[in-house]
């Protein structure tokens, strides 16, 4: 029995793989603010998703970046800012009696999209997802890329002058704020068309920097309501000086909301 989990700043979702190849129904629940409150719901989850079967290992994914051992998460998850410093690794541990592997929830979901979804077969994949927030990954050869402290492509500036990022000016979060609305609430064309845009030049970096085979987007800004990817790639070919001519596939995300969990079961199998 392994465990898989996918704890984001609003949901939890935790299920169970009894033999590393598929997994079980996801177990759900609001992601709590605090911390040791998120431990005591994240247990009932563990407990429903085994039943109380001995469970072998546990990976799965969260917000934010890590401490050198991947034992807490340091910085970067404003959703679940009570949690940043906390024991997270030894208090699943015990939860779970069993071997803890952690990762940046949108690494995790990317590693996902590499070996079941949309990235699947090609060499390096950069992961986006604009959602509440703004994160990403790069994939290579079906591993997540290393790097000190990972890698958060939602805080490439992109309006120097006002000094936005990526996540200021499209993360979900961002736009509620702005507009007083949720995005699913715009129905403005001209408005998603500008999302668009900007993404557009958050791929633009991301490709220049990582050099990837396919850009992989997923998020819920990405949905029927939201960013639609053939305007993001109209946009992308009019502002690509370095490769016009060689761009890499741009692909929406297939896994849904549980790239993450595919992405732990991934994870459990390189263990």
């Amino acid at each position: 029995m392994y465990i898989l989990f996918d704890i984001g700043g609003s949901k939890m979702r935790v299920a169970s793989s009894s033999d590393g190849r598929k997994f079980n129904r996801p177990q759900i629940a609001k992601t709590p603010k605090n911390f040791r409150e998120g431990m005591r719901v994240f247990k009932e989850l563990v407990e429903l998703a085994s039943s109380g079967k001995k469970i072998k290992a546990t990976a799965g994914g969260i917000p934010g970046y890590f401490d050198k051992d991947k034992t807490k998460i340091l910085g970067c998850a404003p959703n679940i800012k009570h949690w940043v410093k906390k024991p997270l690794k030894s208090e699943i541990q015990k939860i779970t009696k069993s071997r803890v592997f952690l990762e940046n929830d949108s690494d995790l979901v990317g590693l996902g999209e590499a070996i079941y979804g949309a990235g699947k077969g090609y060499p390096i994949v950069a992961y986006l997802t604009v959602s509440t927030g703004v994160g990403g990954g790069r994939i290579i050869n079906g591993k997540i890329d290393s790097g000190r402290l990972g890698t958060e492509p939602g805080n490439q500036y992109i309006d120097f002058k006002n000094k936005k990022d990526l996540e200021d000016l499209i993360a979900g979060r961002s736009v509620t704020k702005k507009y007083h609305k949720k995005p699913y609430q715009i129905l403005d064309a001209r408005f998603w068309d500008k999302m668009a845009e900007i993404l557009a030049y958050g791929v633009n970096n991301t490709i220049v920097h990582w050099s990837p085979d396919v850009v992989v987007i997923g998020g819920s800004m990405m949905k029927k309501i939201g960013i639609k990817i053939p305007r993001v790639e109209i946009h992308l070919k009019k502002i690509m000086r370095a490769f016009p001519d060689n761009l890499p596939k741009i692909k929406k995300a297939t896994l849904g909301d549980f790239g993450g969990l595919y992405g732990a079961l991934a994870r459990i199998k390189q263990r």
